[in-house]
């Protein structure tokens, strides 16, 4: 009988700056649509996980490897009965640019051209990181974590196309963003903010999909938890960060967050909170040699 039971853990590692780290096994989960700051390496180990992207349906399978860019919509969910089981990395783009620049020949700001890359070596690569974050192995975790960048970016690499603003309906777009995220806790309907920027709602919700892959209120949820995300990470307590970035009770932000995240925000809490007590010198096992 194919095990059934779901877990997640979503961390930090003090060593590796700039980086998250997850570890997942899911059944039932499914991801909303979304993006995220960082980029996204997820290395299936088991099962598939199927993820809307660029477009289309994608498909990653045991050995292969999920490659997100930075605020890239996408979603997720499994693609066979039994779920899928993988681990990620998030780096940073300032992390993925060093090290595109003292690895590889990228010129620009560099990125994954394509979505779903099989390569079972680099899969192994992602999982030895986490198994070395976990292990407090500062330096394999470091060491592995850019051979593992360096290769995926010589095997798929290329720079990031610029997103420029060229059109009257990107141009609303992004006005419509900027009213959203200066009103994030307060925003007015769709009727509201077409009239304010001079537009037909549904000229201006089809700008939107067009600009960002996803309807304003998509983008709003998506932008809230984003900031949820800040607050959490700065201890602020859950129900607290609900009420800051506009949802109306800590329910509501358990539920969005869960379904972009993939852990629940007491959990993701509790997790940044071991990093920083590991940072201030209270789980350092060095401490004594640095000291010496």
């Amino acid at each position: 009988m194919a095990e059934s039971v779901e877990r997640a853990r979503h961390w930090r590692y003090a060593e590796l700056p700039g980086v998250d780290l997850l570890r997942a096994r899911y059944v039932r989960k499914t991801f909303v649509r979304h993006t995220h700051e960082h980029f996204v390496i997820a290395a299936v180990a088991d099962g598939v996980e199927v993820f809307h992207h660029g477009g289309g349906d994608r498909s990653a399978g045991p050995g292969s490897l999920a490659l997100i860019n930075p605020d890239t919509p996408h979603t997720g969910r499994a693609g066979v009965p039994e779920g899928w089981r993988y681990g990620a990395v998030y780096p940073s783009p300032e992390v993925v640019a060093g090290i595109a620049a003292e690895t590889t020949t990228l010129r620009g700001t560099p990125g994954f051209v394509r979505p779903v890359l099989d390569d079972p070596y680099t899969v192994r690569l992602v999982h030895r990181v986490l198994g070395a974050a976990d292990e407090g192995d500062a330096l394999a975790a470091d060491t592995l974590l850019r051979v593992a960048v360096t290769r995926l970016l010589r095997l798929n690499g290329g720079p990031l196309p610029r997103r420029e603003i060229r059109t009257a309906g990107a141009r609303t777009a992004a006005r419509a963003r900027a009213v959203l995220e200066e009103r994030m806790t307060c925003p007015p309907s769709l009727q509201a903010l077409a009239e304010e920027l001079g537009t037909s709602p549904f000229a201006l919700l089809r700008a939107f999909r067009d600009a960002y892959g996803m309807p304003p209120h998509t983008w709003l949820t998506d932008a809230r938890v984003r900031r949820a995300r800040g607050l959490l990470d700065a201890g602020t307590p859950p129900a607290e960060a609900a009420a800051a970035v506009g949802f109306t009770d800590q329910p509501h932000l358990n539920r969005h967050f869960a379904r972009i995240v993939g852990v629940p925000p007491g959990a993701y809490q509790r997790e940044r909170k071991n990093v920083q007590d590991a940072a201030t010198g209270l789980l350092l096992p060095c401490e004594a040699w640095e000291n010496r």
